[in-house]
């Protein structure tokens, strides 16, 4: 039985050598950048190693410089930006060139270029003003979306003043063929042992509090963290994450015509985002059952749901049943994994860095005293407090080979001729690390954000939720849950860590699609 499924792969290959030679490319070559000759059958694999891909073409572009072509398997070609000057450039000063979608192949089978995030054209365009003027009607921008996050904020403290007898933890543990990300009922026993029950993974309670932010938006509901649906769903998004940055997941985005057919992790990865698509289609139709037309939407789902109502006699109209299923779902997993994910890295620099900890807290502790909850008006009193928020963002760079995107039209860039369709990687980590800009980038130094009078300083190359038209719709939000969520966290508590300090790794355990962060333990002191 093993012997015939080998041949049978052997024989898939040789067909699929077979064509690569003898059909002809469905793309026109026009002047591209310079790049690494591409084999038959492999692309630039030997050049880009699936696990370590970005590390990859940060190696290429020392060769080919800032701007070069990469072949990610037989067909998909793709044009790399590397550094601040290249990324800033096409995407800010040719945005609208570069406003289309490129592909997420591990995604792009249950998306179907639906939905706000993976459409492109008009389709994109309409999507993308609805879900951003509804989102800012329910508050995101304003003192209504600022309360909500305060309210999730102090459920979440009032959960970790809990965490004496918790035990559930989700995090991530990595082997030398597969990495995956798990929810256990117990201490990870590759974890060191904690003193009975004070330590704890912060990322199941992060993960559950910034999802019932999205569902309150979403859905207009949200759930109790002791709800085992609902950490199944978290462990869902969580799962997707991983999936998709694995080095599986970055092998498929290489060679996915070959192995979407076959038996591998991507059909575990559609399990997780049909446990997530699943979810949202039962509060869209819970809400279909409720809706009421006359009065004002509560929701993301009620909005989408009476724009489809305005708009069902137009034939050609966005507004439809599998748009508004593709949204939500992205929303739900974006708006779950994404902030808290930041939030983690943030918590495990400060264990790391006990000083950076002290001196955020002694200032909230100046401006704030110790009874008034944070709010966004009190950003510019905490000029140190958002140093550190911004520098845990560079650093960790959530994205680091940013969003793919496509040419919307044929294009010149530099003296190079991109067709039309032409995919393109613009490396946000590179960026973010951009030694041009960030002096010695691989270190921790919230001075970088901070003036000679200790102010806080913008940095134009701090572009963790990229740049142009394309830019993260939900970035006023991410950066309001990020800054309430750390400084409430901060301002009850002193974190400590379960391990010696020199045992904390910052160096991400999966990176790909997204900069995961390691596992680890922390304790939380009341002040």
């Amino acid at each position: 039985m093993e012997a015939g499924g080998t041949w049978t792969l052997l024989l898939v290959l040789l067909l699929l050598l077979v064509l690569t030679l003898v059909l002809p490319r469905t793309w026109t070559r026009g002047h591209l950048p310079p790049g690494p000759a591409p084999l038959p059958l492999l692309g630039n694999l030997l050049q880009l190693r699936p696990g370590a891909l970005y590390l990859g073409l940060l190696r290429l572009s020392k060769q080919y410089g800032p701007v070069f072509t990469v072949y990610l398997g037989p067909w998909r070609r793709v044009v790399v930006l590397v550094g601040h000057e290249a990324v800033r450039e096409a995407l800010g000063d040719q945005a609208e060139e570069f406003s289309g979608r490129g592909m997420l192949a591990t995604l792009d089978q249950t998306f179907d270029g639906h939905g706000v995030f993976f459409s492109s054209g008009e389709r994109w365009r309409q999507l993308r003003r609805f879900t951003m003027l509804t989102l800012r009607d329910l508050g995101m921008g304003k003192r209504e979306g600022e309360e909500l996050i305060q309210a999730e904020t102090q459920c979440l403290v009032e959960a970790l003043q809990k965490t004496e007898a918790a035990t559930l933890s989700l995090w991530v543990h990595s082997t030398s063929n597969s990495a995956s990300l798990c929810l256990f009922p117990s201490q990870p026993s590759s974890l060191p042992p904690a003193p009975l029950g004070r330590a704890f993974d912060p990322s199941l309670l992060l993960a559950q509090a910034t999802s019932n932010i999205v569902c309150s938006l979403t859905f207009g509901l949200r759930f109790p963290y002791e709800d085992k649906e609902f950490q199944a769903l978290v462990q869902a998004a969580g799962s997707t994450l991983l999936a998709i940055s694995s080095p599986w997941g970055q092998t498929y985005e290489m060679f996915s015509r070959l192995l979407q057919p076959l038996p591998g992790p991507h059909k575990q990865l559609l399990r997780h985002l049909s446990t997530l698509a699943t979810f949202a289609a039962q509060q869209v139709q819970r809400h279909r059952g409720n809706l009421d037309s006359s009065g004002p939407a509560v929701d993301v789902v009620d909005a989408f749901l009476l724009k489809m109502a305005q708009e069902e006699q137009d034939p050609n109209t966005e507004f439809t049943d599998e748009n508004m299923l593709m949204t939500v779902t992205y929303l739900l997993f974006a708006g779950t994994m994404t902030v808290s994910t930041t939030v983690r890295y943030t918590l495990l620099l400060l264990l790391k860095y006990p000083e950076v900890q002290e001196r955020v807290r002694e200032e909230l502790t100046r401006e704030l005293g110790d009874g008034r909850a944070p709010g966004l008006g009190d950003r510019a009193r905490l000029p140190y407090t958002d140093a550190v928020l911004h520098e845990a963002q560079r650093l960790l760079a959530l994205v680091p080979m940013g969003m793919p995107r496509a040419l919307t039209r044929t294009t010149c860039f530099r003296g190079y001729t991109l067709p039309q369709g032409t995919e393109v990687f613009p490396l946000l980590g590179s960026v973010l690390h951009d030694p041009e800009i960030f002096k010695q980038p691989e270190e921790f130094n919230p001075g970088r954000f901070l003036d000679a009078d200790g102010r806080f300083k913008k940095q134009e190359a701090f572009l963790p939720y990229s740049l142009g038209k394309r830019v993260c719709l939900g970035e006023g939000l991410a950066r309001a849950e990020i800054f309430l969520l750390a400084t409430a966290i901060l301002q009850a508590f002193s974190l400590e860590s379960a391990s010696p300090l020199g045992a904390l790794n910052l160096q991400p355990a999966v990176s790909g699609v997204f900069n995961i962060p390691p596992a680890f333990q922390l304790r939380v002191r009341p002040h």
